[in-house]
């Protein structure tokens, strides 16, 4: 990282960045609320920022102050580890996990969630909860095209995938993701063929593959890049900070989502599913874009809007990632990544 980059980053603050009923809410049922008094406790597993997992859990029991709230945050990979270890172990002792769609599989092949439709799951568009009721988002991220404002006037953006290909952005101006999932949501869209097609001419162009969104929104905004592929909402954080930066999301653009899920052998069921109504509700969304994240209800909008409206998706739903690793392969391949 060059001299510059690094002023850059010190300059905005970038150095180190992670990045009563409420309206439109139902009350919980009086049975579900004294079962909840007599547990008198909630475990939540999740990968959600802990600052971020502490105020859901702070707020909840304001709301519910015989039931405490007690966090478990860790990746994905570790969180996965432990649940199923305590499987292994003929022991459950989470009632709830959240995180990102990587988890679900692990678990789900064990059967170890349960089925909870929350009714706050109304307020949600349909690709935003499973059909099946094993799962709902509870935020969301949008993989966006990001641009250096100084290097790329705003009617030279690229506004649509092919639009990327032309030759005036090769040669090391562009910065792709190492992580293959992309590919894997428009392969569903597109087909496999054409997928695979439009990431081979993307690779033409000589890009450089960078781990780490919230890195790779930095560079283009340092200058490193002028276009490059990250999640919106932390170009949308350095942009809100004056930094030279700005994105558009190119159609159909791919959406991550984190779930919340419940055990099928929860230890406290009641106050797990007045828990799960609590962080999908209008109240626990408000928390969420407080902290600068993306809600998914449709009557809390993100700030601003656009981060979640005004474009068409397509989600990468959990029970996908259980083919990811294949598609990554081949995404590696495409990318030299080794």
């Amino acid at each position: 990282m060059n001299h510059f980059v690094v002023k850059f980053l010190f300059r905005f603050g970038l150095l180190g960045l992670s990045l009563a009923v409420p309206d439109g809410a139902r009350a919980a049922e009086p049975k579900v609320i004294e079962a909840a008094k007599k547990e008198g406790q909630v475990v939540w597993y999740t990968t959600t920022a802990l600052e971020v997992s502490k105020k859901f859990g702070d707020e909840f029991q304001k709301k519910y102050p015989f039931v405490r709230v007690d966090i478990f945050r860790t990746n994905n990979s570790p969180l996965v580890a432990r649940v199923l270890s305590e499987a292994t172990a003929g022991r459950t002792l989470w009632d709830l996990v959240g995180g990102g769609g990587e988890l679900y599989t692990p678990i789900a092949q064990k059967k170890l969630f349960g089925q909870y439709r929350s009714p706050e799951s109304k307020m949600l568009d349909s690709d935003l909860y499973d059909k099946n009721a094993y799962w709902t988002a509870y935020t969301a991220s949008t993989y966006v095209l990001g641009y250096n404002t100084r290097q790329v006037k705003k009617d030279e953006v690229p506004k649509t995938y092919e639009a990327l290909l032309d030759p005036k952005w090769k040669g090391g101006k562009i910065t792709v993701d190492t992580s293959g999932g992309m590919l894997h949501a428009l392969s569903g869209t597109w087909g496999k063929e054409k997928a695979i097609g439009y990431f081979k001419a993307l690779a033409a162009q000589n890009p450089v593959a960078q781990d780490g969104n919230t890195l790779r929104a930095q560079l283009i905004a340092a200058g490193e890049f002028a276009l490059g592929f990250n999640l919106a909402h932390g170009t949308q954080l350095l942009a809100n900070r004056g930094a030279p930066t700005d994105w558009v999301a190119l159609e159909p653009a791919v959406m991550r989502i984190i779930i919340l899920g419940l055990a099928a052998k929860a230890p406290h069921p009641n106050a797990a599913r007045l828990f799960y109504d609590f962080v999908i509700s209008k109240e626990g969304q408000e928390i969420l874009k407080s902290f600068n994240r993306v809600p998914v209800r449709n009557d809390v909008d993100p700030d601003p809007p656009r981060l979640m409206r005004g474009y068409k998706r397509v989600t990468m739903f959990p029970e996908t990632y259980s083919d990811l690793e294949a598609t990554q392969r081949i995404y590696n391949e495409i990318f030299h990544i080794r």
